[in-house]
């Protein structure tokens, strides 16, 4: 008479052999941590440390006449970027801004009006 699956899967283990396998492992939290700290070495601290240089080229190129987009979503022409500071002055509509470097989101171009002033 031929076993069917689901009763091979329904039988209990055999003597001596723990059931869960894995999982049912009291080493399985240790291997949890352990696979989310390889995660992290190798996926999200090359990107963030990738993002965080890719931030600092930009914030070093920061020229008068630079249209840029703040983090608060306002968009602007820097209109004195001094090395060195860590504020510059953007001009937005009407309005003049007093910003630090760092809430600099995107470089957007460069306002032809602007770099015509200097």
């Amino acid at each position: 008479m031929p076993m069917s699956y689901s009763l091979l899967l329904a039988e209990d283990p055999a003597p001596g052999q723990q059931p869960g396998g894995l999982v049912g492992s009291p080493m399985f939290p240790f291997f949890l941590v352990a696979l989310m700290l390889l995660f992290w070495v190798v996926v999200i601290l090359p990107m963030s440390r990738r993002q965080k240089k890719e931030q600092e080229q930009l914030l070093a190129t920061l020229k008068r006449g630079a249209k840029v987009l703040t983090s608060a979503g306002i968009v602007g022409v820097v209109v004195s970027a001094k090395d060195g500071e860590d504020e510059i002055v953007i001009r937005s509509e009407d309005a003049k801004l007093r910003i630090k470097r760092n809430v600099v989101v995107q470089v957007l171009g460069t306002d032809a009006a602007e770099t015509a002033k200097q």
